[in-house]
């Protein structure tokens, strides 16, 4: 039986292309003890991604070239010579863009059962990484208490509309960045945010700040940044003191550019709390935090959207789309 696989071909020099990817087959391997044989019905596009088809200098872990991208999955066992996990189960991993991995049943955070009484796509969404590192960086980072306002930038992603939903949970007012009236609509009407800017309209940062103030009237106390450049920079104009920032994504720099800061000063002047985070280096977590969002969810307190491309094959140029904002939600691959 054979196994249908994306490679990273090349590293973009730039902006990614399809030309980066290159469609592979190749035998599947037969199962050694302690093995799995996963067969993934969804595969996760993350933003992450992009950042590590660069080379080391750029990101610390970088995708190598001519191996299988990487990627969240999720599926179901189709053979095991491991005691924990039998046919039917099924499972979340790091599978990557392929219809099948070989799994070490044993290794720590490689392979996690999953109730099925919940969709499985939302164990790449919801109630998958997306929804921990929405978790991790708002309970953890930016700590809110009722009353306070947090800022969500790219709103209406995987991400963000978690984000948002924690926070309105916990009694804050909550304001969000989204490209487009159609995305704002949605984070305002259907996640319950309090209001929605849509940065397509304006042209700088002054401009977006102008209306956070309004959308903002008493400041803002925890930003949870996911794109950076003009978005951030608004968004520290409007920090109160002691505000937390929580870093999560980069994504107006993820075609390896820089990303300028303008107004530095003010992270002195405010005594701004700035906190990059990855949040496969706090599994410890991870239970936490799945439990509320795996109650929520079932419970229909937090909702989500997806955007699912049909079929290996069409991974990539849906990968590309998600960087430049054409997704609604969670960006998936259905396999199956």
């Amino acid at each position: 039986m054979n196994n249908q696989q994306i490679v990273l071909a090349s590293r973009p020099q730039g902006e990614a292309t399809a030309a980066n990817f290159r469609f592979v087959e190749a035998p599947l391997p037969a199962l050694a003890d302690g093995q799995v044989l996963v067969r993934h019905h969804y595969l996760s596009l993350d933003p992450y991604m992009r950042g590590r088809m660069n080379d080391s200098k750029s990101y610390a872990a970088p995708q190598p070239l001519g191996e299988v991208m990487i990627g969240g999955t999720v599926g179901e066992v189709v053979d095991s010579r491991h005691p924990g996990y039998a046919a039917g189960d099924a499972v979340v991993g790091m599978g990557g863009w392929q219809l099948y991995s070989v799994v070490d049943g044993g290794a720590a955070g490689m392979l996690r059962k999953v109730d099925t009484r919940l969709p499985l796509s939302a164990y790449l969404g919801a109630v998958g990484m997306p929804g921990v590192t929405a978790w991790y960086g708002l309970v953890r980072i930016i700590a809110p208490k009722p009353g306070q306002t947090v800022v969500v930038s790219a709103a209406s992603g995987a991400v963000g509309s978690v984000v948002g939903q924690l926070a309105k949970a916990r009694g804050c007012r909550v304001v969000g960045y989204a490209g487009g009236a159609a995305k704002c609509a949605y984070v305002v009407d259907e996640l319950g945010f309090d209001a929605c800017i849509d940065y397509r309209e304006h042209a700088d940062a002054r401009s977006l700040a102008r209306a956070l103030r309004d959308a903002a009237p008493d400041g803002v106390d925890g930003c949870f940044e996911n794109v950076g450049g003009a978005v951030m920079d608004a968004t520290m104009l409007r920090m109160n003191d002691f505000g937390r920032i929580s870093l999560c994504g980069m994504i107006a720099g993820y075609d390896g550019q820089p990303i300028p800061m303008t107004w530095p000063q003010l992270i002195l002047q405010s005594r701004l709390t700035v906190q990059g985070f990855i949040v496969s280096e706090h599994m410890g977590d991870w239970p936490e935090a799945l439990r509320e969002l795996a109650a929520g969810v079932a419970g229909g307190t937090i909702k989500y959207r997806e955007s699912i491309a049909d079929g290996l094959a069409a991974a990539p140029e849906a990968f590309l789309g998600m960087l430049k904002g054409r997704n609604f939600g969670k960006q998936l691959v259905k396999l199956v």
